[in-house]
């Protein structure tokens, strides 16, 4: 059982859940109907014991993988955390530049006073090393973070949990779909993808080869097609072959094309038809390598679909990790997943401490010495 498993939460009712009579396909994707029907939701067994803890060795590894990743990041911090304290009493000039370099850092505004207040109160006139400025910045680093570091839940009485995964173009989305199918049939879960990007040809494709590789069940529409539509015949068939995950691409599209955005709403439109609480969870994908602009992007995506948790990928390959914190301490939405690389490993639960360590730059277990200046 891998590391992926064993955060990753399910839940079962002690019930049968009756599937709701579906209305006529509405007009504005179709004109088919279909027969109203009333039967038993068959409730899917899967492993409930699993442990409570990962191996040392299996989140050794992962913690390894998530400091190299975000090497660019602290190691940025630490140097210019280190040049800015050049002098040991702390004083009103170095909190205000500690102030701007965290806002540059993409930590964002209010961590970056957060971080000042409390070395204004605790550490004002005195000495101060690097050190102490790093485990402070961890430390609260990780309050921020533990509130949306949730296990992405599964009701799997309810077939099938469809999440519907947006973004803009260029995160990530469809390869971040293939890795959470891939984790997800490994667990024992009966897996459809729809390719609801019916603008990119390559996209379907990409999709299709990540559906073969991880068994799952696939279902595409011509190029140009109508999402909602083929929202719709995805929900149908994965309900009729007792799926318990559906998982939906989207289009890429830009926080400010009105028209893209409102597609997205007519697909949850759709999805609601068949079952009120459809879909079950929207992911959006953040690229970690835009910085600033990612905020904009979580705010767009949230009012018009309701984003209900997130997804932050290529912390591989930026100096600008920290606009996670930002945002978590802004919009405080679940952050279920990072990605930190192409193979199907390299998408795991996030974790608040380790994400706060190694974004400092901190070995798992460091702990501080009261005035050492070295890291």
């Amino acid at each position: 059982m891998d590391f992926f498993t064993k955060f990753l939460s399910f839940k079962k009712n002690s019930d049968f859940l009756s599937s709701q009579k579906t209305s006529d396909c509405s007009s504005e994707v179709c004109n088919t109907t279909q027969e109203d029907s009333s039967s038993r939701a068959e409730e899917i067994k899967i492993e409930e014991s699993f442990p409570d803890k990962v191996s040392q060795d299996d989140h050794f590894s992962w913690f390894q993988k998530l400091t190299t990743s975000l090497f660019q990041t602290s190691s940025q911090l630490k140097k210019d955390i280190g040049n800015l304290l050049t002098k040991s009493k702390l004083d009103e000039s170095i909190l205000e530049e500690l102030e701007s370099l965290l806002i540059r850092s993409d930590l964002g505004v209010d961590l970056a006073t957060r971080i000042t207040n409390v070395l204004s109160t605790e550490r004002y006139k005195k000495d101060v090393s690097s050190a102490e400025v790093i485990h402070i910045l961890s430390t609260e680093i990780e309050k921020i973070l533990v509130p949306v570091s949730q296990p992405f839940e599964l009701n799997v009485s309810n077939k099938p949990n469809v999440i519907l995964v947006v973004g803009v173009n260029g995160v990530g989305k469809t390869t971040t779909i293939g890795k959470l199918a891939a984790k997800l049939s490994d667990s024992g879960l009966k897996v459809m993808l729809a390719a609801g990007d019916t603008f990119r040809a390559a996209a379907v494709e990409q999709l299709k080869v990540w559906a073969d590789r991880t068994s799952s069940d696939f279902i595409s529409a011509k190029v140009g097609g109508d999402a909602a539509a083929l929202a719709y015949e995805a929900f149908k068939q994965a309900k009729e072959k007792k799926k318990d995950v559906l998982i939906i691409d989207t289009a890429g599209r830009l926080q400010n094309k009105i028209g893209l955005m409102e597609e997205l709403k007519k697909i949850a439109r759709v999805l609601r038809k068949f079952d009120s609480n459809a879909p079950h969870a929207v992911l959006q994908v953040l690229d970690a390598t835009v910085g600033q602009n990612a905020l904009n992007q979580v705010e767009m995506f949230r009012d018009v679909v309701g984003v209900t948790g997130l997804v932050m990928t290529k912390l591989d390959g930026t100096a600008r990790g920290g606009i996670l914190v930002a945002i978590s301490m802004k919009y405080q939405l679940p952050v279920y997943f990072i990605g930190i690389g192409e193979k199907e490993s390299d998408l795991e639960p996030f974790v608040a401490r380790d994400f706060a360590k190694a974004i400092t730059g901190l070995s798992e277990y460091e702990r501080v010495g009261a005035h050492d200046n070295t890291i």
